[in-house]
């Protein structure tokens, strides 16, 4: 590894330290661990930490130094690799369990604008990246292609579906469109395929077929237009000619929306506000953003079986002198016509 992908750490005698010296790679979790009184704080918090505070408020500004507590240098012969640090104290300083590393070291809002505004999404589905891009850069990206390069501007409108789509080559016949490329050849739509509706297919609509050379921007553009608009933003420039040694055309994709061009995987705009659990626009929809959720354990409820309802089965209501519950089961009981009087892994499911 590189001189720079560690923190190397030379002579430290802080505390109990007994002339340490350490390598610690860098971008990555380092957990330090050992018996009570090894030492463990004194390298991390008292070493480490205090001396990458320490440069840090160094390299200030005196002006803003006055406001803030400089550290004593900590008893180490050197440190290389440091960078500004951050330490948290083992224990909780909050009840709120929106409460996090993140938000008490307020370091939450800059990874949400780094997210956000440097971030490359991937689909899950696939882990291709999820792109948006617009037509004059799909018309770019077309004309960068080599003079003379003969393409299809396919639109795909089904992909993985079961049916027969007479209907939708009607359609497209109707609206002028000739020629579709069905499970991977090519028909006329005067004479279109008889599909099996048991079985899954993927139709693209041949928008058009052009020879990429200069002047012929307006023409693609249009011809993408017409092809997002057919495959709900999706469209794609198929290779007329298979290059040697391949068995399939090359394929380009391109996505109008936030979306995986092969799954459909889609987000919304990335803004900070997505990153945000505090922000119902961004939190978990399962769990609101905790990240854990409270459900019943039934094997707690009812933790002896050979019980009935009337000598506690349940055990939260087993302790309760409230006639609530005993009211309740009776009530259920008449309800549902079964014996409160049977143990419970004697009822009816």
């Amino acid at each position: 590894m590189a001189e720079s992908a560690f923190i190397r750490v030379r002579g430290a005698k802080e505390h109990n330290l007994k002339n340490v010296d350490v390598d610690i790679p860098r971008g990555q979790l380092v957990v330090m661990t050992g018996l009570s009184g090894s030492g463990k704080s004194s390298l991390a918090f008292d070493t480490i930490y205090a001396e990458g505070q320490r440069r840090y408020v160094e390299s200030l500004s005196a002006y803003a130094r006055q406001f803030l507590e400089l550290m004593q240098k900590p008893d180490v012969e050197s440190i290389e690799g440091l960078s500004p640090a951050i330490s948290i104290e083992q224990k909780t300083t909050s009840r709120n369990p929106r409460s996090t590393v993140g938000t008490v070291t307020e370091i939450y809002d800059y990874m949400r604008l780094l997210w956000a505004r440097a971030g490359i999404p991937y689909s899950p589905a696939t882990g291709l990246p999820i792109e948006s891009q617009t037509v004059s850069q799909m018309v770019d990206r077309t004309m960068a292609l080599e003079d003379g390069t003969r393409l299809y501007l396919l639109a795909p409108m089904v992909r993985g579906r079961k049916g027969e789509f007479r209907k939708e080559f009607a359609e497209l016949l109707k609206n002028g469109f000739q020629r579709v490329k069905v499970n991977g050849e090519f028909h006329e739509l005067e004479d279109p395929p008889k599909l099996d509706k048991k079985f899954k297919h993927d139709i693209d609509v041949v928008v058009d077929r052009v020879v990429v050379r200069a002047g012929m921007e307006q023409r693609l553009a249009e011809s993408f237009e017409t092809a997002l608009g057919l495959a709900q933003g999706i469209a794609v420039a198929e290779y007329a000619d298979i290059a040697p040694g391949e068995t399939e055309p090359k394929r380009i994709t391109f996505s109008a929306n936030f979306a995986c061009p092969v799954s459909g995987f889609s987000i919304p705009e990335i803004e900070p506000r997505l990153f945000s659990f505090n922000n119902p626009f961004g939190a978990c929809p399962t769990c609101d953003g905790l990240g854990e959720q409270l459900k019943i354990d039934p094997a707690l409820i009812v933790p002896d079986k050979d019980l009935d309802l009337l000598n506690g089965a349940i055990a939260p209501w087993a302790k309760s002198s409230s006639p609530y519950q005993t009211q309740t089961l009776q009530a259920l009981s008449a309800h549902y016509r079964f014996d409160l009087g049977k143990p419970w892994n004697k009822l009816p499911e």
